[in-house]
């Protein structure tokens, strides 16, 4: 197999592909153009991604896009297809009822919110420290900022953050300064 070509003339070859693959895919799709869109999109990506293992030279692109996205088509009509069974939640007696996921969303959009108000400096200390766990020298060090300027910035930060749940009218009682 001959290396493949450089990546600006395989993404080249993959858009002088792409009219013949729409017509293609819309002869087998019941021609809906989103899902006609949606299927050559997905098989271009998918050729993109691997165009790197892909054989240019030996075997026709196109027959392998075609294949591709032929296999996405009948993957969606199975999907299509498949009819879910209709189980209510009494079926489970013994099961313990899902709580209302409202409350936690809202609870969620509200944080994000105010995380979007502090200074960029003081969100991503707060983010790395409180949010994803990370240990105080670890988060400086993923920032490239001294241990005592990270204390400093997730301090304010969490300061500048509960003064914005609070005038939010929301109690902050898991945010640790």
């Amino acid at each position: 197999m001959a290396a493949p070509p450089a990546p600006e003339r395989r993404a080249e070859l993959l858009l002088a592909e792409r009219e013949r693959l729409q017509r293609f895919v819309t002869s087998l799709s019941r021609h809906d153009p989103h899902q006609v869109e949606d299927i050559v999109q997905e098989t271009l990506l998918r050729a993109w991604q691997l165009s790197d293992r892909l054989d240019w030279s030996d075997l026709p692109i196109r027959m392998w896009l075609f294949r591709v996205a032929r296999h996405l088509l009948i993957d969606g009509r199975r999907k299509d297809r498949a009819v879910p069974v209709g189980i209510a939640a009494e079926g489970f007696p013994d099961q313990a009822p899902v709580a209302d996921q409202t409350a936690q969303v809202l609870d969620r959009q509200v944080l994000v919110d105010s995380l979007r108000s502090l200074d960029p400096i003081h969100r991503e200390a707060v983010v790395h420290v409180h949010l994803l766990g990370r240990a105080g020298p670890d988060a400086a060090q993923h920032l490239g900022i001294p241990g005592g300027t990270l204390k400093s910035r997730t301090h304010y930060g969490v300061q500048a953050l509960r003064r914005n749940l609070a005038d939010r009218g929301v109690v902050a009682h898991g945010i640790a300064s």
